[in-house]
Formats: C-alpha cells, structure tokens, sequence
C-alpha cells in the first residue's frame, strides 16, 4: 500500500532554514484551553464556497474572476442575511488575475457591499485562501475590526499561471533558480529524492479520486457549496470530479513531464486546475451571539514555514508538526486534515512523515479528484473541513499546502456545531 514508510533522509534538504516566527500572541495551549469558549475568541459564522469548475473546458470556463466573485458576494450576502453595512473589512486571497484588487474591490461593490467598507487582496500562491481568513481573524484579534470577511477566487481558464522571470544574476544562484521552475519539475524532484514510487502516487490518487466520486454521488459536498447565478445559469455541483477512475486507468496514463526524470507525474495523480471561490465570515464571539449569528466554528492559530524550492511539496510536513507544538496539540488529537494534494509525490511523502491514518485525511477527497483553484484551496479547505467535522460530529481540523517556491502553511479550526 502507498501509506507505508517512505525514506527519510533531507527532511529539512540542503539545510533549509524554517522561519520560527509565530502568527499571534496569546495563542490556546493544549486541547482543553482549545475547546474552551471565550468572548474574544475569533469565531467563524458562515463558510461556503461556489461549485469548482473544471479549467478551459468547465462551467466557468468563460467566467472571469471580477464575474466569479460578484456572484458569490451577491449570493453569500443573501444566504447569510449580514447587514453588509456591518462589515469592517474584507480579504480576498487570488494570485493570478491582473489588477486583482481593483477587480475584487469593484465585484465588491457591484454587490452591494457599502464603498466605506475596505477591501485588500493577498497572494501567497497556494494558500492564499487561507491567509485572507489568517488576515481578517488577525485583525478581529487585534481589536481592528469586529466582522470581517475572507473571501478567495481563482479562473485558472482566464488567468493561468504565468511564467515567472528574474534577471539573469538572480537566477545564477542555486536556491532563487530553483524556486521559479515549474511545479512539476518540484514533484519530480521529491518522488526522486524521497523515492516515492509511480505505484504509490498512483494509489494515493485512486483513494482521492474515489472517495470524491462517493461524495459527489451521495451529495456531499452540497451542504458547502452556494448556488451561484451566472449569465442565467445556476451552478450548484463540482464539475471536476470524474466518476470511474481506476488503478487500471491511472497506472496506464503516460507521464505528464517526460522531460524530467524519474517521470512519475501524470494527469491522473496531479492536481487538476480549475476555477471557483470560497467565503468565510468571522467576528468574535461576544458579537455573535449579541447580533444572533450562528457559530459554526473557532479559529485557533496558523503558522508558514520554508522549506528548499526544490521540494517545494514536502512543506506540510514541517508546517503540521510546528503548528501543533505552538497550539500543544498532539497529531492524535486532531479529527480531521485536509492537506492538499499538489501532486501524489509529495502528498505521499507527507503522509509517510506525518505518520497519520489516512482514514483522517481528506476523507472525501481532494485536490487530485477536485481540483486545485490555487487562490481558493485554502479556504476550500477550511470549508470543506468544517462541513466533514459536522456530519461526524467531531472537533478539530488541520489544514495545511505547500506554496509554490518554497513555502508551506498550516491552521486549526475547531467545530462549534458539536451535539
């Protein structure tokens, strides 16, 4: 089976430094300060996203992001009944879109959301969904804002990824060359490096691919997705989940980056591109149950690490154990984690690091079967999550992704809907 236990030599490769700089001040220590229930405890009310469509070929194939996002501000507004005159702030995680503020900002607007509410944009690539809701929970912690939203976005069809570019003597050096290659040649670098098999990223995809089918077919993922209208349609279902994958099928498919060795990439156990978005209303607690709001769940803490460009992938498995040291929780007391699956290689070495059971982990599925909208997986992820720890009535998520160029992040979220 693909879970058994992978090398570990270069955890931390080519002597990779890890920041050690912490997010917040005052963080919970242990699970029981986790699940205790405090007045300026930063709270989540509301937390859904749009269906996913599949890049160039799905339902928002010709839908930008200015378009993608009104109709989830619209929609959202709607559904959450918030007065958006109440909102303090709104941050919104894209990376690839030009003029990503002014378009946020005007799809803002355009919805209905007051011109005196403010508005700023965050891009730190694969997990820029997560650091809009990191962003909006700092400033509610910080007595700068009483209800913020976080909200991501990403058209992968419209805005794919650009070809980054740096001058010549920038790129003479090791680490910076490294850290603009594409991401495939990244995977390769840890299925080589780590000696994570062709066989065994072709298992962890089948897992995915097939535990997003079951979810699909038996509807799921429709207690976290807001119906959107778009151009007289309304988009209610993930579009990107393909029902009968195989192992037969996935072992068959030829290498995706035949140029870069060992060649272990394919279509099938990679994530895919799509478009969609995502959002998350938080406040304190103290003003949720002042103004009636629901209280889905508890933000905790996050943490971002570094890790050598290289082997970009491996991040959550630094990120995960620094963040439960600075919460003092240990793995075993976590319900569920999402870790998001950039590639099968370095999803693979993640979980043989970790040591955790794959029964916890993204049990219905991920980015290989849904896709991988890079600004909106952080906060699909925190969705996502929280609707998991509701139906099993269970406490604590950990999310985590690695960045592209080096990075990795990670954060707790508690359930609130415990019966």
């Amino acid at each position: 089976m693909f879970l058994r236990q992978a090398s570990s030599r270069l955890v931390r490769p080519l002597n990779a430094p890890l920041l050690r700089r912490y997010a917040s001040s005052n963080r919970p220590q242990g699970l029981a300060e986790i699940l205790q229930k405090n007045p300026d405890d930063v709270v989540i009310t509301y937390a859904k996203r749009t269906a996913i469509g599949r890049a160039f070929k799905g339902q928002y194939k010709d839908i930008p992001v200015d378009e993608i996002l009104h109709a989830l501000f619209k929609a959202a507004l709607a559904d959450s009944k918030l007065d958006p005159a109440k909102i303090d702030d709104i941050c919104v995680g894209t990376c690839h879109p030009p003029s990503p503020l002014y378009i946020s900002r005007a799809a803002a607007l355009a919805a209905g959301i007051p011109p005196d509410v403010p508005i700023s944009t965050v891009n730190r690539l694969c997990s820029s969904g997560l650091m809009a809701v990191r962003n909006i929970a700092h400033h509610i912690k910080a007595g700068e804002a009483l209800i913020g939203v976080a909200a991501a976005a990403e058209s992968m069809s419209n805005n794919p990824r650009p070809s980054p570019e740096v001058v010549e003597h920038i790129s003479a050096e090791a680490h910076a060359n490294d850290c603009i290659q594409p991401m495939g040649w990244t995977s390769e670098r840890v299925a080589d490096n780590f000696n994570v098999s062709r066989e065994r990223q072709d298992e962890a995809a089948f897992v995915s691919h097939s535990r997003a089918s079951r979810a699909v077919a038996d509807g799921i993922f429709a207690e976290e997705i807001i119906p959107v209208s778009l151009r007289g349609k309304t988009v209610t279902t993930d579009d990107t989940v393909r029902p009968g994958v195989t192992l037969e099928k996935l072992k068959a498919l030829k290498p995706a980056f035949p140029q870069w060795e060992p060649s272990t990439t394919t279509a099938g156990n990679a994530s895919g591109i799509g478009d969609g978005a995502g959002l998350v209303i938080l406040t304190t607690r103290e003003n949720a149950e002042k103004e009636g709001m629901p209280i889905l769940g508890k933000w905790v803490s996050s943490t971002v690490v570094g890790v050598a460009p290289r082997y970009m992938g491996i991040s959550p498995a630094v990120a995960i154990p620094k963040l439960l040291k600075q919460v003092g929780l240990s793995k075993e007391e976590v319900d569920i984690y999402e870790i998001n699956e950039a590639f099968a290689s370095q999803f693979v070495y993640c979980l043989d690091e970790l040591d955790i059971p794959i029964d916890k982990v993204n049990p219905n599925g991920g980015a290989i079967a849904i896709s991988h909208p890079v600004g909106m997986t952080g906060i699909r992820q925190i969705i996502t999550g929280l609707a998991e720890l509701r139906r099993r009535n269970e406490r604590v998520l950990c999310t985590s992704m690695c960045i592209g160029s080096g990075m990795g992040a990670a954060s707790i979220v508690v359930n609130e809907t415990i019966n």
